[in-house]
């Protein structure tokens, strides 16, 4: 059980492994720069790049910043942005070898060395693919951790493959690096939306009165995306759908919207409800999937013509304890769809029989893209001389509500929470272990491991709403239209 980590405040380096990835570039660097101008980063800091590639400092610096957007109504940004670029730097290293980490050592050493106090904090982020993690990983704590102040390890996703890889680079971490000192990231959990569900949970009681299958009928957790695999095309085919957005972002998202109270807000009381609930699932059956294959998908160079990858999926999962018994929860997700949009949809069940009977179901609906909000759809009456019943929706437009607050991206978030030392937004080596646990036997039907035929997904058009048999999939779970 991780202990509560202090706040670093002061002498501190960020090493971002994997510097020249486009995570680092269209999103690290960026949060990184909103952290700083919004003087959220310790006094003094530096941000040191790490990878393999040669590259000169002042290229360095133009592609780490080149996603970093003017908004145009601040006059101190082009000072801000220059003053910035001052604290990035570069170093040149391969992975597998120690001495070129000891060579990154004294280039960090260097610059402590202007330090006032002895305090010497290091934040090591793993922005690389995940079969180097835990090598690089061993390598930070063998030749560049400090002795003279705090140490944390970020880990990007994927953590693991299934289960059995997942436990592997687990145990294979926690070898050089303890709990405390780990911060596995997912970065839906730094969403808005999703910070927002324990308050909006359990700090309204009129909300807590319906959270429960004696009033939902069916919650559906969706992550539409309008392009296809642009580029990635081997990676994905090797992951699929599933795995790549559904195992992780949906499922860490469904157990924030699903756990019991904690007894407090303190990180440790936090995950350990989310790992209960967790532990509540059990793993998907074939029979609650539904797959599907965009029509192009195949035309990709890094794909092979015979592919049998889904690039949607809908998957059901249920909840077995007394809150959620009976409740089916649709985790769906798909790539070339007819739409961006990643929302929660909570439909509750009929209304009684014998006043109005054939009105649409009420539904609570989170959307956390594009543009934060929250949907209440409710029956009234017609306005005017006519008795009938018409549907309307409360409606909480973040930007219409609040058009003066800065809502951060999810990566700014969870950067501020490492520097805090506060766990509750990541992922626990036990928690994800129960989330592998659901997902690994309907993983591995999909890979045809140990020679089980592989399902072949129905094929959809690009810029459709999926694949055909949806709607019937989605009725057969109590989904009403």
């Amino acid at each position: 059980m991780p202990k509560v980590l202090s706040q670093i405040a002061k002498n501190t380096v960020i090493v971002i492994a994997g510097a020249s990835g486009d995570l680092a570039k269209k999103f690290l660097y960026p949060a990184l720069f909103t952290l700083y101008r919004r003087g959220f980063l310790p006094q003094p800091v530096k941000i040191v790049g790490y990878a393999r590639s040669k590259i000169e400092h002042e290229k360095f610096i133009e592609q780490v910043t080149a996603n970093i957007k003017n908004p145009g109504d601040d006059p101190n940004f082009v000072a801000e942005l220059e003053s910035y670029k001052g604290i990035l730097s570069y170093v040149a290293g391969s992975y597998d070898d120690g001495a070129a980490f000891d060579e990154l050592n004294r280039y960090l050493e260097n610059i402590e060395s202007s330090y006032q106090s002895p305090e010497r904090n290091r934040i090591f982020y793993l922005a690389l693919p995940s079969t180097v993690f835990v090598e690089v990983s061993r390598n930070f704590k063998e030749h560049v951790y400090s002795t003279a102040g705090s140490n944390r390890l970020i880990v990007e996703k994927p953590i693991g493959s299934d289960l059995e890889s997942a436990l592997e680079m687990v145990q294979g971490i926690a070898e050089f690096w303890s709990e405390e000192e780990t911060f596995r990231i997912d970065h839906y959990l730094g969403k808005e939306i999703v910070k927002n569900l324990l308050p909006l949970r359990f700090a309204n009681s009129i909300i807590s009165g319906f959270w429960d299958s004696d009033r939902v009928s069916n919650v559906q957790i969706t992550l539409n995306e309008s392009f296809g695999t642009e580029g990635r095309g081997g990676y994905f085919d090797s992951a699929g759908i599933i795995r790549d957005v559904i195992q992780n972002h949906l499922c860490q998202v469904l157990s924030v919207l699903t756990m019991e109270r904690p007894v407090t807000l303190a990180p440790a009381d936090i995950v350990d409800e989310k790992v209960k609930l967790l532990r509540a699932i059990p793993p998907v059956k074939n029979e609650d999937v539904l797959l599907g294959q965009y029509i192009g998908y195949l035309d990709d160079p890094e794909v092979p013509e015979d592919s049998k990858t889904a690039t949607y999926a809908a998957n059901v999962l249920w909840i077995n304890n007394p809150r959620w018994e009976g409740v089916p929860f649709i985790l769906k997700a798909g790539k070339a769809l007819n739409e961006d949009n990643v929302e929660i949809r909570m439909q509750f069940k009929n209304s009684t029989k014998g006043l109005y009977d054939g009105v649409a179901r009420s539904e609570l609906i989170m959307r956390l893209e594009p543009g934060e909000a929250i949907f209440l759809k409710l029956n009234i009456k017609t306005p005017g001389f006519d008795s009938g019943v018409t549907t309307t929706e409360l409606k909480l437009n973040y930007k219409e509500t609040f058009p003066d607050a800065f809502i951060p991206d999810a990566y700014e978030v969870l950067l501020r929470d490492v520097l805090k030392g506060d766990h509750s937004s990541f992922v626990r080596d036990d928690e994800l272990e129960a989330a592998w646990k659901v997902f690994t036997p309907i993983l591995h039907w999909t890979d045809g491991k140990d020679g089980v035929t592989r399902p072949v997904p129905t094929q959809y058009a690009f810029g459709s709403r999926g694949p055909e048999g949806l709607d019937d999939f989605l009725a057969k779970y109590g989904v009403k239209a």
